[in-house]
């Protein structure tokens, strides 16, 4: 019936955000990622740092995928109001 290759996602399951802040010396990123585990639930897979460094990983384990696309909603939320911004919207800029 839909031609799922078109279908846009409601609720995204990946989100790359960055901050970069010249006069501050501050190029981090922000990467985040909803991924089905073994046991029929969800992870949120988070991944943070330095620009051009390997960063730091934390994977948090939830019953679903709802819940793991909400935690990323509200994570990426408070992300963008500490500065950070969606890669295409830091590309437009540049």
């Amino acid at each position: 019936m839909f031609d799922t290759s078109q279908q846009m996602e409601v609720f995204p399951t990946t989100v790359d955000l960055k901050r970069i802040d010249p006069s501050l010396n501050m190029r981090r990123f922000y990467r985040m990622s909803v991924q089905p585990d073994l046991f029929g639930g969800a992870c949120l897979v988070r991944e943070w740092g330095r620009i051009g460094f390997r960063g730091q990983m934390l994977i948090e384990r939830h019953d679903d995928e709802g819940r793991a696309v909400t935690a990323l909603m509200k994570l990426a939320a408070t992300k963008e109001r500490r500065g950070y911004r969606l890669l295409d919207r830091v590309n437009a800029k540049d």
